[in-house]
């Protein structure tokens, strides 16, 4: 009797080893990253899986928008934005966990057109972005009432006197890559989008670069979840902040703090 009571016990111990070892087994960390970022970050979430880790669940759109979805309860551990404000936003809220935000990147503000229509401009004040536009063309750009790039756009124009004569003719998007893609398939002659999102596409050219003063400095802080913010996501903080990850982000084009 001794005998089958410990054969049983040891059957029913090896049966909840695997249980044991799933809830012990590192899981998956969902990252919500602003769109500018969809290359880099996959490019990065690839090493991070080549150290041993699980692929992380990447989920791209505008800062804005990711904004609200974590605000509203969707679950995430890291959030990357494309500028402050949305950044402040979320920590206002009480919804950023403490001491964890940091400043990784930078970017540039260029101006693209269609490759095949092919432009050299030399932005300043008083640039005539309208004539280049023609009569009927629109200028793709994020929706400049909540997508970093349309903000920094809409900064970057009224800065240089150029606002009002293109205000009427924005075809404004979800996303920065959304009006990349507007130029991409000449639905518009021109638009505003970051220096890397450009180098993704062979459709379009970067036709002029606005200068730095011209708008906020484009920065993309990186921050945990409040709530997801477990041993693992310090781990992949830290590690899209090492060398390895800055050395992956300046491939693509990005300028590393």
């Amino acid at each position: 009797m001794i005998a089958r009571r410990t054969a049983l016990f040891g059957l029913l111990a090896a049966a909840a080893l695997p249980a044991r070892a799933a809830e012990t087994a590192e899981a998956p960390l969902t990252v919500f990253a602003a769109a500018s970022l969809t290359d880099a970050m996959k490019d990065a979430a690839a090493a991070w899986v080549k150290l041993g880790h699980p692929a992380p669940r990447l989920s791209f759109a505008a800062s804005s928008t990711l904004a609200r979805q974590i605000e509203q309860g969707a679950e995430a551990n890291l959030f990357a934005s494309a500028d402050l404000k949305w950044m402040d936003y979320l920590a206002g809220k009480g919804l950023i966990a403490a001491g964890t935000r940091r400043d990784l990147l930078t970017n540039d503000l260029v101006l693209v057109v269609p490759a095949s229509a092919p432009k050299h401009v030399t932005i300043g004040p008083g640039f005539d972005l309208a004539g280049l536009l023609g009569k009927d063309g629109r200028l793709a750009v994020g929706d400049p009432s909540n997508v970093p790039a349309g903000i920094y756009a809409e900064a970057a124009l009224k800065k240089l006197g150029i606002w009002d004569s293109v205000q009427g003719h924005l075809a404004p998007a979800d996303s920065v890559r959304s009006a990349l893609l507007l130029v991409e398939r000449g639905e518009a002659p021109a638009g505003i989008v970051y220096g890397t999102d450009a180098t993704v596409t062979r459709q379009v050219m970067i036709a002029g670069v606005f200068p730095a003063d011209s708008h906020p400095p484009i920065v993309y802080p990186f921050a945990l979840v409040k709530g997801g913010d477990n041993a693992q996501a310090q781990a992949l903080l830290a590690f899209l902040g090492g060398a390895d990850a800055r050395r992956i982000f300046a491939e693509r084009g990005f300028k590393t703090e």
